[in-house]
């Protein structure tokens, strides 16, 4: 099918410079709106002697505070009666929101017509550079509550052609793949994994039906669980990031880096040690500020609000596919990442040693770790539950090797842990629906730190 390569060329091939100064500009716009029109930024700026006027550039925007999902709950209820964050009347709000809430009290955002808008034009901007258009049938396979993103993608399907499949899980019956004939499915790595393993066990060959490229959401991975899902539907793998704060950033044809949508998300990198903003090619946390459109409007604005996520900056130069609009790579999050002999290691590293090919010969790529130990000195166990096809076949030797391997590879702090006796890994093989995680209710939580 014939498909449009950019759904805003005038804004997503725009000149750096041109771009540069449109971002400025909305920033100048947005600060302005953020003092007239937010119970919390009005107080903000008086509490921190800033002059909204005073802030005109990218550069003038670093050296305001930081807040962070704390401050958000601080300002809504229980704390106090009413919503600091809240920046238009409630007759304007179209849509209320909640995050998942799994590190304390939801933190509530309120969104009008136009942030709906805006949001799905994100979406739809990754969509069509993944090649995305009129006649793809996408399943979306994301929860449909009181977060954005399912809504989010459904609204863009709409605004470039796409016909919808609004079914909320991966558990559906493979009969929706024949009937439906869907060309693309957005899920996480393990719901695309057990989907193609159900079809399978139904005589149906994941890479032989009508999918002709998959979109993972919501949650960070190393590039070799992407290779393995793309093995095993024979088609590429996407990758997109989104919040409800409104992130929202997605890989094009190309498959190395997300775009950023400068003109809507301002999107800075800063180590938190340092209390500094980074430079591109460095890591750091995602600090992201709201852009705004001149004369427009907004339910949550968001000034320099620490996402908790780390990414790269990877390049600002225009890529191969014609998009001036910076690169990142795939974020990770804060709350996924944990520490042993001063060397820090998130989920991802966890999940890139189990997914090594050769370990996919024995495993089905389903694993928990747990963190014990590590108090007064004493030797920290870090241990890997994998789930395997069969466990009387599983060659653990290999799997073990080339787990370590590549866990240590970037980690020579972990391995010098290892070495000294420090830092013990075991391995336990589990047979399949045997982890703990199958045990518990909700989103499984892959690493858990017992210490």
């Amino acid at each position: 099918m014939k498909t449009e390569k950019y759904y805003r060329p005038d804004i997503e091939t725009m000149d750096r410079g041109e771009l540069d100064s449109l971002v400025e500009e909305r920033i100048r716009y947005t600060v302005d709106y953020a003092a007239k029109s937010s119970m919390f930024y009005k107080k903000w700026f008086r509490d921190n002697n800033i002059k909204p006027s005073d802030i005109k550039s990218h550069e003038d925007l670093l050296n305001l505070p930081i807040i962070s999902g704390k401050t958000i709950r601080e300002n809504q209820p229980p704390e106090i009666n009413n919503f600091g964050f809240r920046s238009v009347d409630w007759k304007s709000i179209f849509t209320i929101h909640e995050t998942s809430g799994t590190s304390g009290i939801p933190k509530s955002f309120f969104l009008t017509w136009e942030d709906w808008e805006r949001y799905a034009e994100k979406y739809a901007r990754s969509f069509v550079s993944q090649g995305f258009g009129p006649g793809d049938r996408v399943v979306i396979c994301a929860s449909y509550g009181m977060n954005v993103g399912a809504n989010t993608m459904t609204l863009a399907a709409r605004y470039i052609g796409m016909t919808i499949i609004p079914i909320g899980k991966c558990t559906f019956p493979p009969r929706v793949m024949e009937s439906y004939r869907p060309t693309s499915i957005v899920g996480s790595v393990f719901k695309l994994i057990h989907l193609a393993k159900r079809m399978k066990e139904q005589g149906m060959e994941p890479s032989e039906s009508s999918i002709e490229r998959l979109v993972i959401g919501g949650e960070g991975f190393p590039e070799e669980s992407r290779e393995y899902v793309s093995e095993l539907w024979g088609c590429d793998v996407f990758n997109t990031y989104g919040s409800t704060e409104g992130t929202m950033c997605g890989e094009c044809s190309q498959i190395d880096g997300l775009h950023v949508p400068e003109d809507l998300v301002h999107l800075d990198v800063y180590d938190p040690h340092m209390k500094n903003f980074v430079k591109d090619g460095e890591c750091g946390r995602i600090v992201l500020t709201t852009l705004l459109p001149v004369g427009a409007k907004c339910g949550t604005l968001l000034l320099n609000y620490d996402t908790e996520d780390t990414t790269v900056v990877k390049t600002s130069e225009k890529c191969a596919c014609g998009r001036t609009h910076m690169k990142i790579l795939n974020p990770q999050r804060e709350a996924e990442t944990f520490w042993i002999a001063e060397t820090p290691f998130n989920r991802v590293d966890i999940e890139k040693g189990v997914f090594q090919r050769e370990n996919m010969e024995y495993l089905t790529g389903e694993y928990e770790a747990f963190l014990y130990g590590g108090r007064d000195g004493e030797e920290t166990t870090l241990r890997v539950s994998v789930e395997c096809e069969d466990t009387g076949r599983c060659d653990r030797s290999i799997v073990e090797e080339n787990f370590l391997r590549s866990f240590f590879r970037f980690k020579s702090g972990l391995e010098d842990a290892y070495i000294q006796g420090k830092l013990n890994v075991l391995f336990n093989y589990m047979g399949p629906g045997e982890l703990e995680l199958y045990k518990i209710k909700g989103r499984p939580k892959r690493i858990v730190d017992r210490r």
